[in-house]
C-alpha cells in the first residue's frame, strides 16, 4: 500500500487518522475501520494511519512526557497522530509547522476536541522547542525505541535471540507491492517486460513473483482484468510449490491429485495450486463472504475450484469421506509476520492470543490429519514469527503422531531476512514477510 496522501486538506486527513487510531485502541482492525472513511479521504487517511501505527510507541512516550495525565480519548488520539508524524518530518510531504497548524485546525473543527485545541497546540509547540531532549528521553523506553508493545518485544527476543532487532526494525518499514504471475497465461519474464514497456520498474522475486520498485494501483497494471497476476507476498508464494513438489516426488502417474486448501480465503494459495497443476482443489473457509471473494478472484484468473463454506475443524459438516492426496493448512494465527503490511496488528494483539490461537492450530492439525491419504502431504503454514505457532507447534504434533514425518521445510522465515534454510536455492528470495512452513508426510502403516 502506498503512503501518498491526497490533496484533501491535511486537517481532515488528521481527523481521519485519529479516528483510525481510536478504532484500533478499541480493538477494531484498521482495515475494517477504513471502510467507514469517506472514499475521497481514504488514501490520505490510510497513509497517515500507517505512519502513526508504525511509530505509535514513540508517540505515546512523547505524549506521556508532554502531559502526564492523558487528555480525553479523541484529543489524545489526535495528539498522538501528530506526534507520530512530526518526529518523522524528513519523510513527510509537509513541514513540522504545517503539521502543528493543521493538527490545531483539526481539533478546532470537531466538537469532541475543540476545547482541547490550545492544549494540543501547546504540546506540539513544546515538542518543537525541546525536540532533541524529549526524543532522547524516549530512548529509555523499549516500546518507544522499537514501537512495539513490551510483551511483543520480549517474545520476539526470546524466540529469535539473534534476529530480534532486525525483525522489529523490518516491521517498521513499508512492505513493497509483490505480484505472483499466473503461469497459465504468461511468464515471470514476459510480465516483467510488459511492465517495462510502460516504464514500471520491477525485478523478479522467487520463481513466480515480481516486485515493483514503486507501488501502483493494482487494477491499472497490465493484464489485471485478464488475470495475468495476483497480489501475493513472496513468502506466501512458496506454499503451492512446496506442497505440489512434495507429491510429484512420489509416483502419481496420470492420477489427478485431490487437494484441500483449508482456511482458503482470499484464495491466493488455491489459485496458485491451480495455476501450477491441473488438479481438483477444494477451497474451504468458514466465512461465507470471504468465500465469495475466493470465487471472484478465481473467476478473474480463469480458474475453478470446489469452494465450500465450512469449519475446517468440523469435517463432518462438509467432508465427503474421500481422502486427500495433499492438504494445505494456512492456519489462523497472530499475523505477527505481516506487521509491515498491517502495522495495527502489534497494537491489537494481546499476549493471551498466542496460546489461544496455538490451541486452534493444534486442533486443526489433529482434525485434518485423518483426512490425508497414507503417503500424502500436509503443508502447515502460518504468517507468524512466534515459535508457539511454528516450530513448537509442529514438534508437539510429531510427538503425538508417529505416522507423521517432517520433510525438508523452510521453517521460520523472518521478514526481509532472506529465505532462511536453503530449501529452494533458485528462488532468489531477498524480500518477504515473516512466515512459517512445515511439510509433513503421512507414513504408510
Amino acid at each position: 500500500m502506498q503512503d501518498n496522501p491526497t490533496q484533501v486538506p491535511l486537517w481532515r486527513q488528521l481527523q481521519g487518522a485519529a479516528s483510525l487510531l481510536m478504532a484500533v485502541r478499541n480493538g477494531q482492525s484498521m482495515t475494517a475501520a477504513l471502510e467507514d472513511v469517506d472514499a475521497l479521504l481514504r488514501p490520505g487517511v490510510q497513509s497517515l494511519g500507517f505512519r502513526t501505527l508504525r511509530w505509535l510507541g514513540r508517540a505515546e512516550a512523547l505524549r506521556l512526557q508532554l502531559a502526564r495525565r492523558p487528555p480525553p480519548a479523541e484529543a489524545d488520539a489526535l495528539l498522538c497522530v501528530a506526534l507520530a508524524l512530526i518526529w518523522t518530518e524528513q519523510d513527510a510531504p509537509y513541514t513540522a509547522h504545517t503539521l502543528v497548524d493543521q493538527a490545531v485546525e483539526a481539533a478546532k473543527r470537531s466538537d469532541a476536541t475543540q476545547h482541547q485545541a490550545s492544549f494540543i497546540n501547546g504540546c506540539l509547540r513544546r515538542f518543537l522547542r525541546e525536540r532533541g531532549e524529549l526524543i532522547a528521553r524516549t530512548e529509555k523506553s523499549p516500546q518507544a525505541v522499537w514501537n512495539h508493545p513490551q510483551w511483543w518485544i520480549d517474545r520476539v527476543r526470546k524466540d529469535h535471540p539473534g534476529d530480534w532487532q532486525s525483525i522489529l526494525q523490518a516491521n517498521n518499514t513499508r512492505a513493497p507491492l509483490i505480484l505472483r504471475v499466473n503461469e497459465q497465461k504468461t511468464t515471470q519474464a514476459q510480465y516483467q517486460r510488459a511492465l517495462a514497456a510502460i516504464n514500471i520498474e520491477a525485478d523478479p522475486v522467487g520463481r513466480h513473483g515480481v516486485i515493483l520498485a514503486h507501488a501502483q494501483a493494482v487494477s491499472s497494471l497490465p493484464g489485471f482484468a485478464e488475470g495475468h497476476f495476483s497480489v501475493q507476498d513472496a513468502a506466501a508464494q512458496l506454499a503451492a510449490p512446496l506442497l505440489l513438489e512434495s507429491m510429484n516426488a512420489e509416483s502419481n502417474g496420470d492420477k489427478r491429485l485431490r487437494l484441500l486448501d483449508a482456511c482458503a480465503a482470499p484464495g491466493g494459495k488455491t489459485a496458485h495450486l491451480l495455476e501450477l497443476m491441473d488438479c481438483d482443489v477444494t477451497a474451504l473457509d468458514i466465512d461465507a463472504r470471504r468465500c465469495e471473494r475466493v470465487t471472484q478472484n478465481l473467476q478473474r484468473l480463469g480458474l475453478q475450484a470446489d469452494i465450500r463454506v465450512g469449519d475446517a475443524g468440523r469435517p463432518g459438516d462438509w467432508w465427503d469421506g474421500q481422502l486427500y492426496d495433499g492438504i494445505l493448512l494456512d492456519a489462523p494465527c497472530t499475523a505477527s509476520g505481516i506487521v509491515r503490511r498491517h502495522p495495527d496488528v502489534r497494537w491489537l494483539r494481546r499476549p493471551t492470543d498466542i496460546a489461544q490461537l496455538a490451541g486452534i492450530q493444534a486442533h486443526l492439525l489433529k482434525t485434518l490429519w485423518p483426512l490425508l491419504k497414507p503417503g500424502g502431504s500436509l503443508l502447515y503454514c502460518t504468517c507468524s514469527v512466534f515459535r508457539a505457532e511454528g516450530d513448537n507447534q509442529i514438534q508437539t504434533f510429531l510427538t503425538h503422531h508417529t505416522d507423521a514425518l517432517l520433510k525438508p521445510s523452510p521453517g521460520h522465515l523472518l521478514p526481509q531476512s532472506g529465505v532462511g534454510k536453503t530449501v529452494f536455492p533458485d528462488n532468489l528470495m531477498r524480500e518477504h514477510d515473516g512466515f512459517y512452513y512445515a511439510l509433513l508426510e503421512k507414513r504408510s502403516r
